[in-house]
């Protein structure tokens, strides 16, 4: 049998890079996969991430609408078509047996071109409110893979297959230890540790509550382990502290995760299944910016199952102390909150999807 070639779309934010990822590692490992090639939109952090991982990748000259009035808008038609032209020159030159897309802005183009070319797709759509792409892209996909329940109010229930968020082999062998990882991090191995995730690019609304409640961090004696952002990291690395560590960005999260006893966050869902994996306490604040406010929809999933607690956005400075103090001082609500976590764990997403990529595939 000839090994099948396989195309993986997604990506402009980590949501749809690292499920990418995590499902190129598990293909990698069979042996009815032959080559792998990513798709992804120029200028985007794909095209620097999905190397470093070792894998080729081709970008898409393509955007997405900005919900602003803006000039980037009146350049879009013209992305469009040549984007859809793009994928059909990629399709036709490496033709794959399945096409995959993760979400973000490539995958649209060269899934619609796919399903046009009768090449079977499968759609990995990581959030419980899918946005206005995967849900066009959907009905005409073979297989939709999905992380929560009730998705046929979206997608055409034969196709929907529920598999959980696919995670990195890094994380989901959950292996490090929290005195291993501190170290890692220069950061005190005997100390309670705040880990604070604004999401890859950054959350200003985060990045800010955390800036005034520094000292107020230090003075309970609290080790700060901050991801500000690249976009953020010049405005606040000068708050840096023997207590307090600052990054523009993590690769090596499994470290990030181990050394964490609670975790302020994003929604985005594809660290909502990481965190699921770590089983860390977690405040979650969901960014408010995003299409279908998906992240809010996420983190309601999450506490309604007592798996964290949800602080909006625009209660933050006025809420956060108090809830903060609640969870941190409450060792039975932390243990129960990492038991519910682990019972939501998917760590065989993965397998999971590749199982339906195989399927799809016909061998």
């Amino acid at each position: 049998m000839k090994p099948c070639k396989i195309i993986i779309s997604g990506g402009g934010t980590g949501g749809h890079i690292y499920p990418a990822l995590a499902i190129a590692e598990e293909l990698q490992q069979h042996h009815w996969v032959g080559e792998l090639l990513f798709v992804g939109a120029l200028g985007r952090m794909e095209m620097e991430l999905i190397p470093k991982a070792g894998f080729p990748i081709r970008g898409l000259w393509i955007d997405g609408i900005q919900r602003k009035l803006s000039l980037r808008n009146l350049a879009f038609p013209f992305k469009l078509v040549w984007s859809l032209l793009q994928a059909t020159w990629l399709l036709l030159r490496f033709q794959p047996k399945v096409v995959v897309g993760t979400g973000g802005f490539a995958s649209g183009p060269l899934v619609f071109i796919a399903s046009l070319f009768n090449i079977p797709t499968l759609i990995q759509e990581q959030n419980s409110y899918p946005g206005i792409t995967n849900k066009l892209l959907g009905k005409r996909a073979k297989k939709v893979a999905v992380a929560y329940d009730n998705m046929d109010r979206f997608f055409p229930k034969e196709t929907i297959v529920r598999t959980g968020n696919p995670i990195r082999n890094t994380i989901n062998s959950n292996a490090i230890s929290s005195a291993k990882a501190k170290a890692f991090f220069n950061l005190n191995t005997e100390q309670k540790t705040l880990v604070v995730l604004g999401g890859s690019l950054g959350a200003q609304t985060i990045n800010a509550l955390i800036a005034t409640h520094c000292t107020y961090f230090q003075q309970q004696n609290i080790q700060l382990l901050w991801q500000c952002g690249r976009q953020y990291y010049e405005q606040y690395k000068s708050l840096e502290h023997p207590q307090r560590k600052i990054l523009p960005y993590v690769e090596a999260m499994d470290q990030l995760y181990a050394a964490a006893d609670l975790i302020i966050s994003r929604a985005g869902a594809g660290t909502l299944a990481e965190l699921c994996i770590a089983a860390k306490p977690c405040i979650l604040i969901p960014s408010p910016n995003v299409a279908e406010n998906h992240q809010w929809h996420n983190a309601q999933a999450l506490e309604q199952q007592n798996a964290a607690l949800c602080l909006e956005e625009k209660n933050a400075e006025a809420q956060f102390k108090s809830i903060f103090e609640g969870l941190w001082n409450n060792t039975e609500q932390q243990r129960l909150m990492q038991q519910q976590l682990q019972q939501l764990a998917r760590p065989q997403a993965a397998k999971a999807v590749v199982a339906e990529i195989k399927s799809i595939a016909g061998v």
